[in-house]
C-alpha cells in the first residue's frame, strides 16, 4: 500500500477549502476552524504550501492565504510534492541515486514505470476536482488494476 501522511492530506483538504472559496483571502485561524484541524498543523501546512508556490500569503487586516494560481492549474501531484517531495515509488525511481544493487538491480526501469503512471495520474487530477463535492470519475486509461493510496495513521 502507498501511504500519504497526514499532513498531506490535510494539505489537500485545506488547499480545497481555499479552492471553494478563491476569491477572498483565508486566515489561517479561519481555515483551521472550517477544516476541523488544530492551529498549529494548518499553519505549518500553510507555510509549506507557500514555500512550494502553490499559496500566495499576505500580512494585515485584508491578508490571508490564496491561490497561487486558478484551482484548475493546481495538481494533486503538485500537493503531494510540497509536502512530501517528489512522487516516485522508489528512491532510484525518481532520481539516479547512489543505490548499492544499481548494477544487479534488474527492476529499476520497471519500477521508473509504475512511477511515471502514478505520476500521470496524479498530474490528471487537479485542485478543482478534489474541491468539488461530486465524486471524481477517472477514465480507466491506465493497465492497473486497483492503485490504493491511504492516510498514514
Amino acid at each position: 500500500m502507498l501511504k500519504l501522511s497526514r499532513l498531506t492530506d490535510y494539505a489537500a483538504v485545506v488547499m480545497a477549502q481555499i479552492a471553494r472559496h478563491p476569491q477572498q483571502p483565508h486566515a489561517a485561524a479561519e481555515l483551521a476552524e472550517a477544516v476541523q484541524l488544530p492551529h498549529p498543523t494548518v499553519s505549518k501546512t500553510l507555510k509549506m504550501l507557500v514555500r512550494a508556490g502553490l499559496l500566495e500569503s499576505r500580512r494585515g487586516a485584508q491578508g490571508g492565504y490564496s491561490l497561487a494560481r486558478p484551482a484548475s492549474q493546481i495538481t494533486a501531484s503538485d500537493i503531494i510534492a510540497a509536502i512530501e517531495g517528489p512522487v516516485a515509488v522508489t528512491e532510484c525511481s525518481h532520481a539516479d541515486g547512489d543505490c548499492d544493487l544499481a548494477s544487479t538491480c534488474g527492476v529499476s526501469d520497471n519500477w521508473q514505470r509504475v512511477s511515471v503512471a502514478i505520476r500521470e495520474l496524479l498530474d490528471s487530477i487537479t485542485l478543482a476536482h478534489l474541491a468539488a463535492t461530486t465524486p471524481l470519475k477517472l477514465p480507466v486509461r491506465l493497465p492497473i488494476q486497483s492503485v490504493t493510496l491511504a492516510v498514514e495513521a
